[in-house]
């Protein structure tokens, strides 16, 4: 494996742990911020996958653009489209006033980053 996918791999890690922490608070929970995380973690799962195959990638926040340049390295993960679609908007959706996540938003982003990281982990071989 690539460095540079190791390091991509490392912050898609970071991202999913940092959402998973942020949702388990009570108090005051942090649902834009878990949002926020999970798609940063989705987006940098697509563009580990994309260096290691040493793809060409614009510098974009969008899922499926990214996925669409993926699917033919792998072609599973077509059927991860739903769950890259739900957590694309979520890279500035809840970033800035005037909207903001709720708890099933925020449940439903880690139920979709947790089965892209699944998938992206065993494309690895991690």
């Amino acid at each position: 494996m690539k460095a540079s996918t190791r390091d991509w791999i490392a912050k898609a890690e970071d991202d999913f742990l940092a959402a998973q922490a942020l949702a388990r608070r009570r108090k005051k929970p942090f649902h834009d911020q878990v949002c926020f995380h999970c798609q940063q973690s989705a987006e940098k799962y697509l563009k580990a996958r994309l260096e290691e195959a040493g793809i060409h990638y614009p510098k974009t926040h969008d899922l499926d653009k990214l996925l669409q340049l993926v699917l033919p390295v792998e072609p599973m993960w077509s059927a991860l489209r739903q769950a890259f679609k739900s957590l694309s908007d979520y890279a500035v959706e809840f970033r800035y006033p005037g909207s903001a996540a709720i708890a099933a938003d925020a449940k439903k982003a880690i139920q979709d980053a947790k089965a892209i990281r699944r998938e992206a982990k065993l494309a690895f071989g991690l």
